[in-house]
């Protein structure tokens, strides 16, 4: 598959976690799987939460290849010489399965992600092909689990199934992956990725080990966006604003997301006194031709924004970095104090809720931002 080539589970402008060799940042979470291995506790099911884009896609694909490119531990010789214990989950990119794996043809690997949109066979391996997903996880790309279980148990290898991200299993789905859990299939490990752990039944949460990663420091932002093929350092403003997260940093990078975030502060500090016109001009420019996925990272930004302006009221510290020119100015004036910031604090959750709502059935980008403008607004009136 070309490196460039449309997929649910990439980062627009990244490679695919499956050609990312090095973790940077994570290093408790490796250690506390290797602990598990070579101590006999390796579970059946492990979840791997944390933010988006600290490397949880990047550390799944990390373990497949090292359980499937390590010959199992043997009892001891006849000297009772057992072999040394893996020290890294290090594999090399020259060992025959990661070879396989980054070509995509390791028998023993199942990736389970959203596929193509469509009701057909036909229709979703066209739409997958030209990038058009499903927003779930569905069913039907269990049952192919469920095949690939069968299948690949007469070899009686190691397999490994990474889903990405379980998240977005729709509630037959999540049911179908419970039954694996609860009954998992010998040798076999699977792995998933969740960004939001709560969105889980409790029960697919309860049968998995956890390994929770943190936002990375820093210089471990900066070297793993290195290796992503962004080669200079991040400016501060925009590694304030990605929080750790080179997910995150990808996408304000590519998407223009600095900028966004200044004209939405712009808008913010015009307040209560709306400046309508650039209002308008933003909310045109998010639902114009060619926006793609504008409108979404506008709300990511807003979110964020409300709760850097929350924060700073109810703690009465300003951001220890700006994102935007003038924002510790403004989050004082519109939040100087806890109250103030318990308001903006709740209308973050309902802004984020309509967002969700309105993307959900496709209502008109403008029509979106404009409301929650106005919302914003009412509340700097308040």
């Amino acid at each position: 598959m070309s490196d460039t080539a449309p997929e649910p589970d990439r980062v627009e402008g990244a490679p695919h976690p499956r050609e990312t060799l090095q973790l940077y940042g994570q290093d408790a979470a490796q250690a506390a799987f290797l602990d598990a291995y070579n101590t006999g506790r390796l579970h059946h099911g492990w979840l791997l939460t944390g933010p988006r884009g600290v490397g949880k896609a990047t550390l799944a694909w990390r373990i497949a290849r090292f359980l499937l490119a390590t010959p199992e531990a043997q009892e001891g010789g006849l000297f009772g010489d057992a072999p040394p214990r893996p020290t890294s989950l290090d594999i090399s990119p020259d060992h025959p399965v990661a070879r396989r794996i980054a070509a995509g043809s390791d028998p023993g690997l199942h990736l389970l992600r959203r596929g193509g949109a469509g009701t057909t066979e036909r229709d979703r391996q066209k739409n997958f092909e030209e990038g058009k997903f499903s927003a779930f996880i569905r069913v039907d790309e269990i049952r192919e689990l469920a095949r690939f279980i069968h299948l690949s148990a007469v070899d009686a290898g190691r397999r490994v199934v990474i889903v990405d991200a379980a998240d977005e299993m729709n509630t037959a789905a999540a049911n179908a992956l419970l039954k694996m859990l609860e009954e998992p299939p010998e040798r076999t490990t699977l792995l998933l990725v969740s960004h939001q752990p709560a969105r889980l039944l409790p029960t697919i949460r309860s049968r998995c080990r956890a390994l929770r990663l943190a936002p990375l420091s820093p210089p471990d932002l900066n070297a793993a966006l290195v290796q992503a093929g962004v080669g200079d350092a991040l400016p501060d403003a925009l590694a304030e604003l990605a929080a750790g997260s080179v997910g995150n940093a990808l996408r304000l990078t590519h998407q223009g997301g600095l900028a966004l975030y200044q004209e939405l502060l712009a808008i913010l500090a015009s307040l209560p006194r709306l400046d309508r016109p650039r209002a308008l001009k933003l909310a045109d420019a998010v639902s114009a031709r060619g926006a793609g996925e504008m409108p979404d990272l506008l709300f990511t930004l807003t979110d964020l924004a409300l709760a850097r302006l929350a924060r700073s009221g109810a703690t009465g510290t300003p951001p220890a970095v700006e994102a935007a020119p003038g924002e510790a100015a403004t989050f004082a004036r519109l939040a100087p104090d806890a109250h103030t910031a318990r308001k903006w604090a709740d209308l973050a959750q309902q802004i984020t809720a309509r967002a969700r709502q309105g993307r959900a059935v496709n209502l008109d980008p403008a029509a979106l931002v404009l409301d929650m403008v106005f919302q914003m607004q009412s509340t700097a009136v308040r």
